[in-house]
């Protein structure tokens, strides 16, 4: 693999595509140019479809540049069946990073710890819903933290039929799906072992376009099981818990509310 070095030695700058992001040219190829800790090159090289990764070092993250196109419902569709595939592809365990990731990630700007454990309920509570819940509490941007306290009490009940670790992408958001001339794919990963509901969920969230065809295919490759629109709130909580935890009290209360569907739904 080439020494990022080289590359940005060599790389004429095009233009920023957000923070520390670049778009350059080398050669007359368009690439991405971007800092990263180690861990989202470990998610890109464990997921599918997703930008090549042309370099890489301790420092920078150097991969093909995706140009956008409009969404058609065939490449939505396609996504909806890579997904499921990504997904059985599995991983050893809920919250296992992914082969040479890092245990202490991100997820966008807030801290992800990837700690592996065998039951999803007890986990996704532990790890993914109890810490960003008590950082929003602490920021003032949850005032009343009991309906999420009270799914994670119940979460057993809340779960639904038990699943095998999956290859999640973790952080699924629209932003995150790059729709070009030849498919859909995936960025910036906050990669993990986890539930595929929570991949979904998150989608709906921030949805992409067509997102009635992704649902579609993916359930028709891999049938989802009886119920999972009813836990879209459970999943969704620790998407918005991180977003309470970094951005305030608007995604505090969108919680809050998610927490007491989820309890409704029991």
């Amino acid at each position: 693999m080439v020494d990022p070095a080289r590359i940005i030695a060599e790389a004429k700058a095009i233009r920023s595509l957000g923070g520390t992001v670049q778009l350059v040219e080398v050669d007359g190829e368009l690439l991405v140019v971007k800092r990263h800790d180690g861990a989202e090159a470990a998610g890109l090289r464990w997921l599918k479809p997703v930008p090549e990764i042309r370099a890489v070092d301790d420092e920078y993250l150097i991969t093909t540049y995706i140009p956008d196109a409009p969404a058609t419902r065939q490449a939505a569709e396609d996504l909806g069946r890579n997904l499921a595939e990504m997904h059985q592809a599995g991983a050893d365990a809920f919250g296992q990073p992914p082969p040479g990731g890092p245990e202490d990630a991100w997820i966008g700007l807030a801290p992800m710890r990837n700690t592996p454990a065998e039951d999803w309920p007890e986990w996704f509570a532990e790890h993914r819903i109890l810490p960003y819940l008590k950082t929003a509490v602490d920021r003032r941007a949850i005032d009343d933290p009991k309906p999420i306290e009270q799914v994670c009490d119940a979460i057993r009940d809340l779960a639904g039929p038990p699943e095998p670790p999956a290859r999640l992408h973790g952080d699924l958001w629209s932003g995150n799906v790059l729709f070009s001339h030849d498919g859909a794919y995936l960025i910036d990963p906050a990669a993990h072992g986890g539930h595929r509901e929570s991949d979904l969920a998150m989608l709906q969230w921030f949805p992409c376009p067509h997102l009635d065809r992704v649902l579609a295919a993916y359930d028709e490759a891999t049938p989802l099981a009886a119920g999972w629109e009813q836990r879209v709130p459970l999943h969704q909580l620790f998407p918005q818990l991180v977003h309470a935890a970094l951005f305030g009290g608007g995604y505090g209360r969108t919680a809050q509310e998610s927490a007491r569907r989820a309890l409704r739904s029991a």
